[in-house]
């Protein structure tokens, strides 16, 4: 019941938030063929600090907005583990990135999640959100893959199985695959579905 009642809230977002711009269909900042957002300085669960410039050397890189507390994003954890390996056996690399800065997505449980998980790809955090922004996500699991001019090939959903119990189209991976053999994804964007990015409220200054 919980992940029909996100679902239908996803939808209704959507719904009455798409507004005739230059954007993509489901996406309001970015459309299919835009250069995507690079990012720098963001912590990652190692510790370290991660910039775009790891990952110039794959071909495909796969940019994912998820984070530990919403439940469609623990259904894909499994799934985004899968991703990452096949990603890497296809030449490309996944990076996730959270923004939410509630305690239980904080850089510490997110430290705890990786270990408890044992995540083998990127795990980053912007506390600031900008990145999110920048992409356009609103969503936790949103997809972005970038083709090699980092340009944005396919953003939206992981799969066609939100809880991922009935799969039969693996988007992503779809895109990846078509972008290695120099083809344009035969699906470049879909609905993401998840749970809202928990954006920080900013004031108006001109009150």
């Amino acid at each position: 019941m919980i992940h029909r009642a996100l679902l239908l809230i996803a939808i209704l977002n959507y719904a009455t938030n798409i507004t005739l711009t230059n954007a993509g269909e489901f996406n309001r900042v970015l459309s299919i063929g835009d250069q995507a957002p690079g990012w720098d300085q963001l912590e990652g669960v190692d510790g370290k600090m991660h910039g775009d410039e790891e990952v110039a050397g794959h071909s495909v890189v796969v940019v994912a907005f998820t984070c530990n507390s919403c439940p469609y994003a623990v259904d894909v954890e499994d799934r985004l583990m899968a991703l990452s390996k096949k990603a890497i056996e296809l030449g490309a690399v996944l990076v996730a990135i959270n923004v939410n800065t509630i305690e239980e997505d904080a850089l510490p449980a997110m430290r705890e999640k990786a270990a408890e998980r044992k995540f083998e790809f990127r795990y980053l955090y912007d506390p600031s959100q900008r990145i999110a922004k920048a992409f356009g996500a609103t969503t936790t699991p949103e997809f972005f893959v970038l083709g090699p001019d980092r340009k944005v090939a396919y953003m939206g959903s992981l799969d066609d199985s939100p809880d991922g119990t009935a799969v039969t189209k693996l988007y992503v991976e779809m895109a990846i695959a078509d972008l290695v053999e120099h083809r344009s994804p035969s699906v470049s964007e879909t609905v993401p579905i998840g749970c809202r990015i928990r954006f920080a409220r900013v004031r108006d200054k001109r009150r």
